[in-house]
């Protein structure tokens, strides 16, 4: 055989293991291009899709809420809790665009973004510090959704890198 022949039959030797066939035992000891890759875990893939799809659901609320907040401000639960300090036209904006925002990272996480990541791990921290002062008023809905931040938290930082293979 040439030298050509061999370089080509050590070539597809290589390209057959990068396609996962058996490694050809002639070929011991000899340099070969060999891609390692390894597939996110479906564990990994199950955090990151619940992390996006709590990020999906707390934006639809939110902008819900907002949606009503600005069409109807006269609609509200008084009760002796608590003020509220401004306009509920102005707070049913905020709550519409942390939604929008929210919905945004949820759908980037999905389609694998890298810059969703950072954008959910925001999200969901601006969301955890926001319920922190709700406590007194819902002191189990903020902390159920403060419970929920953190889990999305750590989904999103865990499970980052298993998202960048796929």
């Amino acid at each position: 055989m040439s030298q050509e022949t061999i370089e080509n039959t050590q070539s597809a030797a290589a390209v057959a293991r990068t396609d996962g066939a058996a490694a050809d035992p002639t070929n011991l000891g000899q340099r070969s291009s060999i891609v390692v890759t390894t597939s996110p875990s479906a564990a990994d893939s199950g955090w990151l899709m619940f992390a996006s799809v709590v990020l999906l659901l707390g934006g639809i609320v939110n902008a819900a809420y907002g949606t009503v907040a600005i069409l109807n401000d006269q609609w509200v639960v008084w009760s002796n809790r608590g003020a509220v300090f401004f306009d509920l036209t102005t707070w049913g904006w905020i709550l519409f665009a942390a939604g929008a925002v929210a919905f945004i990272a949820g759908l980037g996480l999905l389609v694998g973004s890298p810059g969703a990541r950072a954008l959910g791990v925001f999200v969901a921290a601006l969301s955890l510090i926001a319920n922190f002062f709700f406590i007194p008023a819902f002191p189990l809905w903020a902390l159920t959704v403060m419970a929920l931040d953190v889990i999305v938290i750590w989904a999103i930082t865990t499970n980052g890198p298993a998202m960048q293979r796929q």
